[in-house]
């Protein structure tokens, strides 16, 4: 088939310098999948920057391979053969679209040595593409393993666990705290999966270092920010800001040599140029990419597609800065198109607020969930509130706390370093990079206690004529006749959620006070038991992810805490009388 991997294949074969080496692969098979063969550096004081994490992970992307197997490798010899090329930090096996193994090498050495053994592959009907990647097909030349053999490998899982086992495993909690810690646990990016998302970046930038040997392709979104999802989306940007040259002196006198480059009449030009040639590219040589689609015409031009062997649907754009002067500061600043660079940004802030206090991400987590429950979010581009203005919510609810959880982005910006000075096309990014310039009061709110505030908070909210302002952390009047205004942290004049109609938050409205009256309810708010035969009925956080009809009506007056539908009502009674059995 045309559309097939293209990849190198590694042929096992016997060599004789493999028995040194055996003394040293098993300290490795006694270690479990995923865990670090060699000691880790003990971490520094404090949590890491957001650059210092994506720095780390970049490096071992660099040293990393991705290596097609056979469902039934045996483990054991699979590592034998790769560690005769040099010590291995880490690996790990997960499934997409076949059986994949990714492998960190302690130095980048070994991979010239595994390289030197990967053979072109040869097929009768169709023609290669000579491209060499690090994506690579291991084929075993020798005897197989026998099929009712297990191989042991233990593949780490890259997507999220059904809701209705989700909602069977949170009523095994023993507290909404342990429920909401424990649906986190169960949706977020494992470090695995965040390995593998900075190694399809590392595989994409061999293929545009072709024209931009110095350019760097990272993440940024949900697959950095801490709040991402396992399955979601990985969105990336071409950084060219690292080409040597860009800050050359000029010199008073003598010559001065420079690169003769093509110009273009706008950045924007520029950057729908690269992509377009990057993403034929990627059509046409990348192996494992498919549906490749160009979208240049975009306010943030974009390349589309499809990523088979780690499963992930990419996005890839670029940034091409330029100096310019700025009436904002007294030196020269970076100017940047704003769509791309405002989203960098974004990505950095809820990077720092999910890093300042763990009860942020257990909350954003938690509503992100109940919200996907019930539609109130979809993955389709419409009227539903997005995931990115639920966590502005969110970020705006624990501000207005007493004693507030986090700060405001005005304090951040405060106590801000010149280092930390950002402006992009005019709007005002900064805020402060050092956590240990951060000092937060002290709340001692339990995750019950402020989910259920939360519920109680946005469903007595004035949305007819109050807006959201995380950069201030109080309502303001809304500027515009929208159902729904929360202000953009950095563009303060764009509203993040203008797409929301008014049915999609009216039916906001209601779930929130269904949800904030259920868990006031005694038979849903406490831990149920149950036995080997049956399962714990629902309760708690578990309770308000099972579908609800909820009646929606105009106007927002506060209701007495009944139920609003027979749903509850029956939730409710089955809660009461769990032993009871319906008589025929």
């Amino acid at each position: 088939m045309a559309s097939s991997l293209a990849v190198c294949r590694l042929h096992m074969k016997g060599r004789g310098s493999l028995v040194k080496y055996l003394r040293k692969v098993d300290s490795y098979l006694h270690r479990t999948i995923g865990t670090n063969v060699v000691s880790a550096q003990e971490e520094r004081e404090g949590c890491k920057s957001l650059y210092a994490v994506q720095a780390e992970r970049q490096e071992q992307a660099e040293r990393s391979v991705l290596i097609s197997c056979h469902t039934r490798t045996n483990e054991k010899k699979f590592l034998k053969y790769l560690s005769m090329h040099g010590d291995i930090n880490k690996y790990f096996f997960y499934e997409s679209y076949g059986m994949y193994a990714v492998v960190e090498f302690a130095n980048r050495e070994s991979l010239a040595s595994l390289f030197e053994e990967a053979a072109i592959p040869i097929v009768s009907h169709e023609s290669m593409v000579p491209f060499k990647s690090r994506l690579l097909s291991l084929r075993n030349l020798g005897s197989a393993d026998p099929p009712n053999q297990q191989s042991g490998q233990r593949c780490q899982s890259q997507t999220t666990i059904p809701i209705n086992e989700l909602i069977q495993r949170l009523s095994k909690e023993g507290s909404i705290d342990q429920q909401m810690t424990s649906l986190t646990d169960v949706y977020q990016l494992t470090e695995e999966n965040s390995r593998l998302r900075f190694l399809v970046c590392s595989l994409l930038k061999d293929i545009a270092a072709a024209y931009f040997p110095e350019c760097t392709i990272k993440p940024f979104g949900s697959s950095v920010n801490g709040f991402g999802k396992l399955g979601c989306d990985l969105d990336m940007f071409l950084d060219l800001d690292g080409i040597s040259g860009r800050n050359a002196k000029m010199p008073k006198s003598g010559f001065l040599l420079e690169y003769q480059m093509k110009q273009t009449n706008s950045e924007r030009a520029v950057t729908q140029s690269i992509l377009s040639v990057i993403g034929d590219c990627v059509d046409q040589f990348g192996p494992g990419c498919v549906g490749v689609q160009k979208i240049l015409n975009a306010r943030c031009p974009l390349v589309r597609f499809a990523h088979q062997p780690s499963g992930f649907q990419c996005d890839l754009t670029a940034n091409n800065s330029f100096r310019s002067w700025s009436e904002w500061d007294v030196s020269w600043v970076q100017i940047r198109t704003a769509a791309c660079q405002v989203a960098m940004k974004s990505t950095e802030l809820l990077y720092l607020y999910g890093e300042l206090d763990p009860r942020v991400r257990h909350l954003v987590f938690t509503v992100r969930c109940w919200a996907r429950a019930h539609a109130i979010t979809s993955s389709i581009p419409g009227a539903w509130i997005t995931n990115f203005s639920l966590t502005v919510m969110v970020l705006f609810f624990l501000q207005r706390r007493s004693p507030s959880v986090i700060p405001t982005l005005d304090h951040l910006r405060d106590l801000a370093g010149p280092a930390d000075k950002s402006f992009i096309e005019g709007n005002d990014c900064t805020f402060v990079s050092d956590f240990g310039k951060i000092h937060l009061q002290s709340n001692p709110e339990t995750l019950e206690r402020l989910l259920c505030e939360f519920f109680e908070f946005y469903a007595t909210f004035p949305f007819n004529k109050m807006s959201i302002s995380i950069r201030q952390g109080k309502e303001l009047n809304k500027p515009e006749v929208a159902p729904l205004h929360i202000q953009n942290p950095f563009e303060t004049t764009l509203n993040v959620s203008k797409n929301v109609n008014a049915t999609q938050l009216d039916r906001f409205v209601a779930l929130c006070k269904e949800s904030s009256w259920l868990l006031q309810q005694t038979e849903t708010s406490k831990a149920r038991g149950g036995n080997v035969e049956k399962a714990p009925a629902p309760w708690g956080l578990a309770s308000l992810l099972v579908p609800l009809q909820v009646a929606v009506t105009k106007g927002r007056k506060k209701r007495r805490p009944e139920p609003a539908s027979e749903r509850i009502k029956s939730l409710l009674a089955s809660l009461k009388n769990p032993n009871q059995q319906k008589k025929s």
